[in-house]
């Protein structure tokens, strides 16, 4: 086994295909890890159409992935070929004057997978052996693999970013992959009343499916006045713009309570655009960015969907073979059968 299957894309051409390259070999702290599934992501989308610029010429994209151990560096503790894992989708760069310290949680260059690194539009793929997480057989590999992302991005956001506690009157823009599991996260924390606001209509009835209270279409003149009237017009304790617009953070800051929270989660190149800034101050609220999540997050999820509290069965719109890749891309990009998570299993 010397070359395998991947999804390039070509930067400069934005062109993406499947060709065989060679298959990596793991450093002694990596492990190699045969790919079973891996979720397509919006940011996957960008990075395709240019949006979302990475750094490098070239790359496998897929950061969502899930698979079985297939060997070991010299240098690797405790896993073993043939474990079920899923794998936290970055790294630490290593270099930088805090990882160099010892706080590589910390690190001032971290590395996203698919962007900075190959990721797992492939058969297998390398990843050092700090960032699996093993899989249960409960738990069915593509569910196991949107979590590295999908769920755990908002659930870092929601529960970590923005410390939600239950009682809390939670806005959520947006209700694609990231945003439905965002409803889902609040309900299941506790928050209330929970407010989801999204143009489209099957997203509107995804998020009230999901637990949402309310669904609001943020295009309403009385879009803002909606939320205000749910919260007894208080407002909302905690906003989350998923889709990452200066528009929909404009929107949401109108819809904070005193104190609130505003967390723009979706990324943009995008320059913002609030309010006064006097607003902020004499309400105390809070604007915050957010990216990913904690490997240990990772670790509470697969615990919450093994026992039942979080159930992610619903969000596998489709699973693809490795060939249908820029079908699956496009299908995302034009929302094409209104996919939650498409998955593609190499």
């Amino acid at each position: 086994m010397t070359t395998m299957r991947a999804a390039r894309f070509n930067a400069e051409a934005k062109s993406l295909e499947v060709r065989e390259v060679p298959v990596p070999e793991p450093l002694p702290h990596e492990v190699l890890v045969k790919v079973q599934a891996c979720g397509v992501c919006l940011s996957d989308v960008h990075l395709i159409d240019g949006s979302l610029p990475g750094p490098l010429p070239e790359v496998t994209p897929g950061h969502e992935p899930a698979g079985v151990i297939e060997a070991v560096g010299a240098a690797v503790p405790m896993w073993q070929p043939g474990q079920r894992v899923l794998m936290a989708a970055g790294r630490p760069c290593l270099a930088c004057v805090n990882c160099a310290s010892g706080s590589t949680e910390r690190c001032l260059n971290f590395e996203i997978m698919g962007f900075n690194y190959d990721g797992a539009w492939a058969d297998y793929i390398v990843v050092p052996y700090a960032a699996l997480v093993a899989v249960p057989d409960s738990i069915p590999i593509e569910q196991a693999a949107i979590l590295a992302d999908a769920v755990s991005t908002p659930y870092a956001a929601i529960t970590d970013r923005a410390q939600v506690r239950p009682g809390e009157a939670v806005g959520v823009w947006g209700v694609g992959g990231l945003g439905v599991h965002a409803v889902k996260i609040a309900r299941m924390i506790g928050a209330a009343p929970i407010v989801a606001l999204d143009p489209l209509p099957e997203a509107r009835e995804r998020a009230l499916k999901a637990g949402a209270d309310i669904a609001i279409d943020p295009r309403l003149d009385d879009a803002v006045a909606q939320v205000r009237a749910v919260t007894g017009g208080v407002g909302l304790d905690a906003a989350f713009d998923i889709v990452g617009s200066s528009s929909i953070l404009a929107q949401a800051e109108t819809c904070l309570a005193a104190r609130g929270r505003l967390v723009m989660v979706g990324i943009s190149w995008e320059p913002t655009s609030l309010g006064p800034g006097v607003l902020f101050s004499v309400q105390s609220q809070t604007l915050m960015g957010h990216l990913g999540y904690r490997r240990e997050h990772l670790d509470t999820l697969v615990r919450l969907v093994e026992t039942g509290r979080l159930d992610v069965s619903d969000s596998i719109s489709a699973q693809l073979p490795l060939d249908d890749i820029v079908d699956a891309v496009d299908q995302l990009a034009t929302k094409r059968g209104n996919p939650i998570r498409l998955v593609i299993n190499p």
